[in-house]
């Protein structure tokens, strides 16, 4: 705890201003901890009984926003303990018995990546659902395909829309596969030496819902490889985000005129009415940057920690929790931009230049002949 650093050191040293956000995977890893030390008869069945009451009701409290977070307790391992401490007196610090914060911490992280990568494929199996409505609604429209931006070859419009059905599916198994590696129950490791205790991790992981049980307990604690992974693979949905956004945005101009998007994701000018800016997918596409600088940063303070835990380790929260965030609300936003799509039919057509997009063609024909 930090009661006794002056004020600075306590605001700097305290994380839970952010991780406080894991209230629900640190208590429910703590039921499960508290009923396995009971199973295990480490502790009686009676104060297990009583640690997971008070748990509960804690729980409670931070959902009605009823509980204080107190940053001088530092995390939110220490806020929930403490506050188990003045429910039950000395029976709560029989909680801790056989766990350690570096082992709770990993088992935090790997529970709250483990829900919100499941809910990032339900994302992106929206956005897919969006894209492959808008091609079946225009799948008799050709269009001028380009490359170097300029007109090439004609392609279907449904064809242009399903590259990006294909590369956000490709995203979708890189999180799958994330969640693979995610899905190891760290809790027993300790410290950093495993614990001394007859634990049973089987059931832990049991109850936590995890398939595995991590083999190495340093590599356990130490390692935050499952947060990069889930970093990298939100920097290559976002990275498909902005193309796509980017096409958005010259297909709305009056240049193309291709396509027109709903008001709602559209903004006007202070000072010129006629304008209708497609600011949600412009946003989209500057919002990229943020989360490859968050994916850059957990790897810069990763790449010389020495085992086991270190304090560095930290900062991953809030660029992992700002990465989930944006690619979350990005997601969401495109599936229902997506749906207001309106193709301009007359102007995709009108974009071809006389029959220079059928050379190609005409020489695979010559040639045939």
């Amino acid at each position: 705890m930090l009661e006794d650093k002056d004020e600075l050191v306590k605001q700097y040293l305290a994380s839970i201003p952010f991780d406080q956000r894991l209230f629900r995977q640190d208590i429910r890893g703590s039921l499960a901890h508290a009923k396995m030390l009971a199973k295990q008869r480490i502790i009686t069945e009676d104060d297990a009984a009583a640690i997971i009451k008070a748990l509960t009701s804690i729980q409670q409290e931070i959902e009605q926003g009823e509980f204080q977070f107190r940053p001088e307790l530092e995390d939110i391992h220490m806020n929930v303990e403490t506050r188990l401490q003045e429910k039950l007196g000395d029976t709560a610090g029989k909680l801790h018995t056989a766990r350690s914060r570096n082992d709770q911490i990993a088992l935090d992280m790997r529970l709250f990546l483990k829900e919100e990568t499941s809910r990032t494929v339900t994302r992106l199996n929206d956005l897919q659902s969006s894209l492959l409505q808008l091609a079946e609604a225009n799948q008799d429209v050709i269009m001028p395909g380009y490359t170097h931006l300029q007109q090439a070859q004609p392609v279907l419009l449904a064809h242009h829309l399903l590259a990006y059905f294909d590369m956000l599916q490709r995203d979708k198994e890189r999180f799958r596969d994330c969640l693979n590696r995610t899905d190891v129950l760290p809790l027993g490791s300790g410290a950093l030496a495993g614990v001394s205790y007859a634990i049973d991790r089987d059931f832990l992981a049991r109850e936590l819902g995890f398939g595995k049980v991590s083999t190495n307990s340093l590599d356990a604690v130490s390692d935050r490889d499952f947060v990069v992974e889930f970093e990298a693979a939100s920097a290559l949905t976002m990275m498909h985000l902005s193309r796509l956004a980017e096409e958005i945005i010259l297909w709305t101009s009056d240049e193309f005129g291709f396509i027109q998007i709903g008001e709602a994701y559209t903004t006007g000018s202070s000072i010129m009415p006629q304008k209708r800016n497609p600011d949600v997918a412009e946003l989209a596409r500057g919002k990229t940057g943020r989360v490859y600088g968050n994916l850059i940063a957990t790897l810069t303070t990763m790449k010389a920690l020495p085992l086991a835990y270190n304090r560095d380790m930290q900062e991953d929260k809030e660029r992992v929790f700002d990465t989930l965030d944006t690619l979350d609300l990005s997601l969401h936003a495109f599936a229902e931009m997506i749906r207001t799509v309106r193709v301009n039919v007359g102007r995709v057509r009108a974009a071809f230049r006389k029959d220079y997009v059928l050379a190609t063609d005409l020489a695979d024909y010559l040639v045939k002949k």
